[in-house]
């Protein structure tokens, strides 16, 4: 008898349909076969299969099966097909006769029958509800990231038994009621608040306009003058993100396999600081099969913090010079192109030389000249040139660090914050820019008109600087996100002026 159940499998961070045929013939050697181009996860469902359904309390026909993953040019990996083809025998051997149309079945099994937990369930039920499935049967553990899905009945499974006796109507399973959103869990304390940053007026102003406008930031300084903890601070200042923002976020994590960590919706910005030791596929995505996100697609709508920046290999820079610019990642592969989406905030730190004392007025520095050249150029011009906010963090004084005075906390700067932002969402409406630091040439011409004395103080800049095409973009970027931290609906002198000591001073 022939049975046929549907699934889905991930490509990238996009769900596809699979239907699922199993063909039980009356005749021929007992043999279990899966063909439709599956992985070693999926030719291994076979075992865990056989054992679920026997430790289920249901017959295992001994015959010759056969299953096939439709379609075949799609490679099927990982274990989310044992639960469907689990359904397919016990519909194939007429030990269920339940109507499978329109529903999906997802899980991975357990020898004794119950279901586990499942990578990427966010993306295939909505893929599934985008296709018209009205039901789909998940993973218990898995219900409530599903439930996220809205127009489709979400029904939790624990066991291959229970879900049986569903479908024969002994039992009768409710489908889990979704709706939440980003407000229903309060923040935590930040782990780095602004107050705990003593001194330090310019960088903490420059944190501020970098997420205002959601610009790339670059601190530099000797050790131990607080860029570390003027990075981690960032988190506490940044704007609650939009249920649309969490969802894809939440997406990303969920085919990441990291969703545990954050619940069942991600409800604060990514902060993602790998060690200057990571790999090229560590921080764009790879893996064997079809991709995963890396550490850059992990830091979506969130902060991506490189410490020690110029100690990171040539190749990890500049592999991320592509997605700073376009906001995604593109990994090609033998069977295809899978895009993740990278609309991060970079935010390096660095020294200005290999023993961080370069230009120190405390302490000399004992690099030689060359040593010190070659440390500043492993960052080269045009990454360099990516980057919105390039900031001098020096030695706090004595006086600073042992004043009783308490700094601006982090709660007062993200309201200033939160305002800004709203004003950028109201001006960007209906279109996919979300921040300042995301605007084109088109909206730069719309959004970021000078009176004449902008144009003659920028044009100053320009040359006096040496400032590239991209730079001088960057300055309107920039401005304009002075301008809305103000209030001003058009970027005055002063906004300019502000962007313009943001920048570097040459090209290299």
């Amino acid at each position: 008898m022939l049975a046929k159940v549907w699934t889905c499998a991930v490509v990238g961070l996009e769900g596809e349909l699979v239907q699922v045929e199993v063909d039980i013939a009356r005749q021929g050697l007992v043999q279990f076969n899966i063909v439709g181009l599956p992985d070693a996860a999926v030719q291994e469902a076979r075992e865990r299969v056989r054992a679920a359904v026997r430790n289920s309390g249901f017959i295992f026909p001994p015959r010759r099966i056969t299953v096939n993953l439709a379609p075949a040019e799609i490679r099927k990996s990982g274990p989310s097909y044992d639960l469907p083809i689990a359904i397919g025998v016990l519909q194939a051997s007429e030990q269920i006769a339940a109507s499978a149309s329109k529903v999906v079945f997802l899980g991975e099994l357990s020898l004794d029958g119950t279901l586990r937990h499942l990578q990427g369930v966010l993306p295939m039920v909505g893929l599934a509800r985008d296709r018209g499935v009205r039901t789909a049967f998940v993973p218990a553990v898995d219900a409530a990231e599903a439930a996220l899905v809205d127009g489709i009945d979400v029904i939790p499974v624990r066991t291959l038994a229970e879900l049986v006796d569903h479908l024969k109507g002994a039992v009768k399973l409710e489908p889990l009621i979704g709706g939440v959103t980003v407000e229903d869990a309060a923040d935590p304390e930040p782990l780095v608040d602004l107050a705990h940053v003593k001194g330090q007026g310019h960088a903490r102003r420059a944190l501020e306009v970098a997420a205002a406008g959601g610009h790339n930031l670059l601190l530099g300084g000797p050790p131990g003058t607080g860029k570390t903890l003027l990075a981690r601070a960032i988190p506490s200042i940044l704007p609650r993100m939009t249920l649309d923002e969490a969802l894809e976020v939440t997406r990303i994590y969920s085919v990441a396999g990291r969703l545990h960590e954050h619940g069942s919706l991600v409800r604060r910005r990514p902060f993602r600081a790998p060690h200057h030791t990571i790999s090229p596929a560590g921080l764009v995505g790879g893996g064997v099969g079809w991709a995963r996100p890396g550490e850059l697609s992990l830091a979506h709508r969130g902060v991506l913090f490189l410490d020690e920046m110029p100690e990171l290999s040539h190749t990890v820079l500049e592999v991320m010079r592509q997605p700073l610019e376009d906001g995604v990642v593109s990994i090609g592969r033998a069977r295809g192109t899978v895009v993740f989406p990278a609309r991060f905030m970079l935010v390096g730190a660095m020294n200005p030389c290999p023993c961080g004392y370069f230009g120190d007025p405390t302490r000399a520095c004992s690099c030689q000249h060359s040593a010190v050249d070659r440390y500043q150029k492993r960052l080269s011009g045009p990454l360099l040139d990516r980057i919105d906010l390039h900031i001098d963090v020096p030695r706090v004084e004595y006086e600073k660090l042992a004043a009783d005075s308490v700094a601006e906390s982090s709660a007062a700067v993200r309201v200033r914050v939160e305002a800004a932002r709203q004003r950028q969402w109201a001006r960007f409406e209906g279109s996919r820019v979300a921040s300042n630091a995301e605007m084109g040439i088109r909206e730069l011409k719309l959004h970021c008109g000078l009176d004449p004395a902008g144009e003659a103080l920028l044009k100053a800049a320009v040359q006096r600087l040496g400032l590239s095409a991209r730079a001088y973009h960057r300055v309107l970027k920039v401005s304009r996100t002075v301008a809305d931290l103000a209030g001003a609906d058009r970027i005055g002198p002063a906004h300019l002026a502000e962007a313009i000591q943001y920048q570097r001073r040459s090209d290299r």
